[in-house]
């Protein structure tokens, strides 16, 4: 392959010892640190939580979107898809029925303008949207509640997640953060 990295579409190509196998190789570094369980939850309480050490970092640096009075958006740190965001209390609790009426309103209008801004910024086909209640439900960090907003599109699962244990994503974290956090402030 000749060219620069963007030329050659993101793939490096390195000489080297071995057999070539006709196999590209799709680096994902950043997935090194979710591998080795880097940032996971420490404990139950707020002092062991991730979600609630974002709370006290810039937007930017916390990959957050959005701030409310009682709930915010901010991305996922490992995307299923490109702008896969999740709402959370700023409250630290584990269950959807540990929130308040006022806290679930603002849940239920930040999940719904979170949808209408990556409606606008990338025009998804689809959506799942759900959250995981307690570690045997797949819940990955049980003990602050959190919904996942995932836009989908047409096509948008293949065989990499399945045999390569691998997501490709078209854009990085920042980048989305970016175009997410200014389409907020500019979508009702």
């Amino acid at each position: 392959m000749t060219g620069s990295y963007e030329e050659r579409g993101g793939y490096e190509e390195q000489d080297g010892v071995g057999v070539d196998d006709a196999l590209q190789r799709l680096w994902t570094p950043h997935r090194l640190s979710y591998v080795r369980g880097e940032g996971k939850a420490v404990g139950d309480e707020p002092e062991g939580c991730p979600f609630c050490r974002v709370i006290g970092l810039d937007d930017a640096e916390g990959l957050i979107l959005a701030r409310g009075e009682l709930v915010f958006a901010v991305l996922n740190l490992y995307p299923y898809n490109p702008g896969h965001l999740m709402v959370l209390p700023y409250r630290h609790v584990p269950d959807y029925t540990d929130l308040s009426g006022a806290e679930t309103a603002e849940f239920a209008a930040f999940t719904q303008k979170a949808m209408r801004v990556i409606r606008s910024a990338a025009g998804p086909h689809g959506f799942n949207i759900g959250m995981n209640q307690g570690v045997v439900a797949g819940a990955g960090i049980a003990a602050h509640l959190h919904q996942h907003v995932v836009p989908r599109w047409g096509g948008d699962a293949n065989f990499m997640p399945v045999i390569g244990h691998t997501k490709v994503l078209p854009q990085l974290l920042g980048e989305t953060r970016q175009l997410l956090a200014d389409a907020w402030s500019t979508t009702n």
